[in-house]
């Protein structure tokens, strides 16, 4: 085993005499650069066909089942639907999440609540249902934010509610 040790040995001071730490960070840099550039190849769960979700309620009113973690005007009020923002808008791709009850099928589903962005508030049906709200430590689950700031318009116009699959116990 000695001889394996001074072999690695041997190699480690030749490899430190030819390069520098410099160069060394250079190449790790390379390598991380290069597999981030990867890395949206990668496969990744796509949201559930919300056209499977069976439905029953009114999207127009606060009692709708998606609405359960909501705060704000309901883009179905605003000329939009329950998952489309209304035109003239964008959606934010900045998110808070909820997990709301569907009475049809009495299965949980993960809910992303996207703000609608570019015109000003739309007025129409208020809805502000807290339900599994959180502090402001958890933003991600905190409807209280401006959730427009990933657009080109950070003016708020109204909030819809996405099924992005089922919830696991």
């Amino acid at each position: 085993m000695k001889w394996l040790d001074r072999l690695i040995e041997g190699r480690t001071r030749d490899l430190a005499q030819r390069s520098s730490r410099r160069s060394f960070l250079a190449r790790v840099g390379t390598v991380v650069a290069g597999s981030a550039a990867t890395l949206p190849l990668l496969p990744v769960a796509r949201a559930q066909d919300e056209g499977s979700v069976p439905e029953s309620g009114d999207p127009h009113s606060c009692d709708y089942w998606r609405y359960c973690a909501t705060d704000g005007f309901l883009c179905s009020c605003c000329g939009g639907s329950a998952s489309s923002c209304p035109p003239g808008t964008e959606m934010s791709p900045i998110t808070w999440i909820g997990t709301c009850l569907n009475p049809v099928d009495n299965t949980n589903y993960i809910i992303s609540y996207n703000d609608c962005c570019g015109k000003s508030a739309c007025g129409h049906c208020m809805c502000t249902r807290n339900e599994g709200d959180r502090p402001i430590y958890r933003p991600q689950l905190n409807n209280e934010y401006n959730w427009c700031l990933g657009t080109q318009h950070q003016t708020y116009n109204c909030s819809v509610a996405r099924v992005i699959g089922k919830a696991f116990d």
